[in-house]
């Protein structure tokens, strides 16, 4: 069967383009060693929005922290921007993880004589900036953005194949050519508007008191992946609703849904096949979407973390859409699996699975920072990729499935695929109750019925 056209959404800030190289790269290891070599390559500047990060988190190869590869890039002249998200009192618990601007942050970067500029941005009370996103050359030729959701913390550094106990599954995609620019004019909303910069504390680095101009230039055509960036922005978060080159004006300050339009228009437009890797799914709509999928014979794997990170209440409303979603695994087409690799001591460990994407029909997909709860799809700030080329969807697909089952699906079709993932992911469940370690790849059936992530 011939797949028509999975639809963009007119809801986005940003338009459809054409003519992208789109490349992902799975788990951090390779996705920041990838980062790294092009900030070492940067001629003018990198932009970076970040959510999470442990000041003594290493980079690959012995680079050092974050900060020192953003330093020596900032020394040699390269005009090196971050916004880093401030949670608030209702987010304070999440301090712990993030670069927030506190004394000791100061401090360290007045030790290093840190050369970088910095502004925090505080999310819509109770939410968060989760956005990850890395501009290299903003502007310039060359131009490159890497988006996903990879924090900067140890639990991140992991090598394909090689997922242990307190290690992250996770992907970045990079970008390449005309949808760069909204990368570029995403980082210049939310710097010249961040919450914090003109509080005494609210920026670092000589520099950070000024604003950036919007983009003008469209960069060339690059590859044949046709793209749209998407976002979430809560309403009254920001204000200028300069277009992006080639876009429209849009009234940013009544918010943007778009990650929740694409999840929708997606699902309700596959034919022959979904998969999705996210660490959470209790949005009433997406599950709905799910179930009509499942019931006009779309084959669904559902992958999230074995061991969820539960900081979600399971509230009457929450316990219904699980419910809800529990009922999916009465499909025989639906499986919902998580992952698990063998620790030390030989027994099998879960793999948290923090990474949100979704395939559709081998030829279409998203990846990005959203996760599928409402405060990722209704008050973060969240940004996903999302991209229509069939050769990169399923080599991802393929890539994504080796590393899942340790078997090369390259043969096989995408429905095909999921039909081999299914019947892994239950004879490794069998052999996960039998205390067998001795399993074909990492991933395992997980109990629709009982799962809370």
């Amino acid at each position: 069967m011939t797949s028509p056209a999975i639809p963009f959404v007119a809801s986005s800030s940003y338009p459809v383009r054409a003519g992208n190289r789109v490349r992902p790269l799975i788990d951090g290891e390779p996705a920041f060693r990838r980062i790294c070599q092009a900030i070492e390559m940067a001629r003018e500047s990198v932009q970076v929005t970040v959510t999470f990060m442990w000041a003594a988190f290493e980079m690959p190869d012995g680079r050092g922290s974050t900060l020192d590869v953003l330093d020596r890039a900032a020394a040699r002249g390269v005009d090196v921007r971050l916004v880093f998200w401030r949670p608030d009192a209702e987010t304070e618990r999440h301090r712990r993880n993030a670069f927030w601007g506190s004394a000791a942050h100061v401090g360290l970067l007045e030790a290093r004589r840190s050369a970088v500029k910095i502004r925090w941005d505080r999310a819509h009370p109770g939410f968060c900036q989760h956005q990850k996103s890395w501009l290299i050359d903003a502007g310039a030729d060359g131009e490159t953005a890497f988006v996903g959701g990879i924090n900067l913390n140890p639990h991140s550094m992991v090598a394909p194949g090689h997922h242990g106990e307190g290690h992250n599954h996770d992907v970045y995609v990079e970008l390449a050519g005309p949808s760069t620019v909204d990368v570029h004019h995403n980082f210049v909303q939310r710097w010249n508007e961040a919450s914090e910069r003109l509080a005494p504390d609210g920026r670092w680095g000589a520099g950070s008191e000024t604003d950036l101009p919007f983009p003008t230039r469209i960069p060339a055509p690059c590859g044949g992946a046709t793209v749209q960036v998407q976002r979430t922005i809560h309403a009254g978060r920001y204000c200028d609703g300069t277009a992006a080159p080639g876009g429209h004006a849009f009234d940013v300050a009544r918010g943007e849904r778009s990650v929740f339009d694409q999840y929708r228009a997606a699902i309700d437009a596959a034919r022959r096949s979904i998969y999705i890797e996210n660490q959470y799914l209790d949005v009433p709509d997406i599950v709905d979407c799910l179930h009509r999928a499942l019931e006009r014979g779309v084959d669904v794997v559902l992958l999230m973390p074995a061991e969820p990170d539960v900081t979600l209440p399971v509230s009457p409303e929450r316990r219904a859409v699980l419910d809800s979603r529990a009922r999916l695994g009465a499909f025989a087409n639906f499986m919902l699996a998580g992952l698990a690799g063998l620790g030390a001591d030989r027994r099998r460990k879960p793999v948290y699975v923090h990474d949100k994407l979704m395939l559709i029909d081998d030829a279409w997909a998203t990846v990005g920072s959203c996760n599928l709860h409402r405060y990722s799809l209704f008050g973060n700030g969240e940004m996903n990729v999302s991209f229509a080329e069939p050769d990169t969807v399923r080599a991802l697909r393929c890539e994504l499935l080796h590393e899942h089952l340790g078997r090369d699906t390259a043969g096989l079709d995408d429905r095909a695929a999921l039909e081999l993932f299914r019947r892994i992911a239950k004879e490794n469940r069998t052999k996960r109750d039998a205390e067998d370690p001795a399993w074909q790849g990492l991933a395992f059936e997980l109990d629709a019925a009982t799962h809370v992530g």
